[in-house]
């Protein structure tokens, strides 16, 4: 494993990975190989069937979900949150089902399941010969976009958090990878980033996440107000990138990847960068809204005088 945050980030399998400490985590990975290969459709049935026995488990994130939801929608009805948070575990369940299929099915069975829209933007950036930083929200088939555009030729450079189980960090890094590409510690920062999008390498930006006030600018974000922040625009500039809005969503049991035209960041200072992303975060967002990761603390940050809400 490296050790040096700028450096390539990868684990190599070890025996050690094979001491009985560990032995629950390769039965986990068993058991998500085996459902890599059950149809599609009897997962969603499963799923379905487990949402309300699973749902008092996940009683913290419905907790912050509920938060989020009641903060972006306020007017949202009680019947319409619960139906939002119930797709939201129906989601967190089909993936997590679904987490051994990256690592395990052939190209030509994912290249059946992730279809792509607006592939044409990424091959005009291709013909500039510039890489692409794609804006991405949190959403849960992430993974299977970066995949899919590894397999579509497009190099992708990933970041990675350390895994305490050295097994996990292993599988996750062998499965990221897998269709080429490279991996960094999220520590890496943004010179190794710049660095590898003017080789040739593409990124995905996730502005969703809360970095703390003293980074962020403040920003409109559904009916509150989010800490954004605004960077992209430095990234693109440096590395003379093409900005690409991307969303991803299961639909009809497939694995739809969404891509729009190129967003234009030059020349805007950071309070409108931020105004613009989290707008861009609202649409991509409203296409699968009970598939995004409102499990996560979004918005942790408040404005000066305003009451936290976890």
């Amino acid at each position: 494993m490296t050790t040096d945050a700028r450096r390539c980030y990868h684990v190599d399998f070890s025996l050690s990975m094979l001491h009985p400490r560990f032995w629950g985590a390769w039965l986990v990975i068993a058991a998500l190989s085996v459902l890599a290969y059950i149809p599609l459709r009897v997962r969603h049935w499963v799923a379905v069937c487990l949402v309300p026995i699973f749902r008092p488990v996940l009683r913290k994130p419905v907790r912050i979900a509920t938060a989020n939801i009641n903060a972006c929608y306020p007017n949202m009805d009680r019947a319409e949150r619960d139906a939002l948070i119930n797709e939201l575990c129906y989601t967190f369940l089909m993936v997590g089902m679904g987490m051994g299929t990256l690592a395990v099915r052939d190209k030509a069975f994912l290249e059946d399941k992730i279809h792509f829209t607006g592939m044409e933007h990424v091959r005009a950036a291709q013909a500039q010969g510039r890489p692409i930083v794609f804006l991405v929200p949190h959403m849960f088939g992430i993974e299977y976009a970066g995949v899919g555009l590894s397999m579509a030729g497009l190099p992708m450079l990933g970041m990675v958090k350390h895994h305490r189980n050295p097994v996990f960090n292993w599988l996750s890094c062998r499965q990221r990878a897998r269709f080429g590409g490279k991996l960094f510690h999220r520590n890496a920062g943004l010179p190794s980033v710049i660095r590898e999008l003017k080789q040739g390498y593409s990124f995905f930006y996730l502005p969703d996440q809360d970095h703390g006030l003293d980074k962020s600018e403040f920003a409109p974000f559904f009916s509150t107000e989010k800490a954004t922040l605004p960077v992209i625009s430095r990234i693109a500039h440096c590395a003379d990138a093409v900005v690409l809005p991307l969303t991803v969503g299961l639909e009809n049991m497939h694995v739809q990847v969404t891509i729009d035209a190129p967003l234009e960041l030059e020349r805007v200072d950071k309070p409108t960068e931020a105004r613009i992303l989290n707008e861009q975060m609202e649409r991509l967002i409203d296409r699968h809204r009970g598939q995004y990761m409102w499990f996560l603390k979004v918005l942790k940050t408040r404005p000066p005088g305003e009451a936290r809400l976890y």
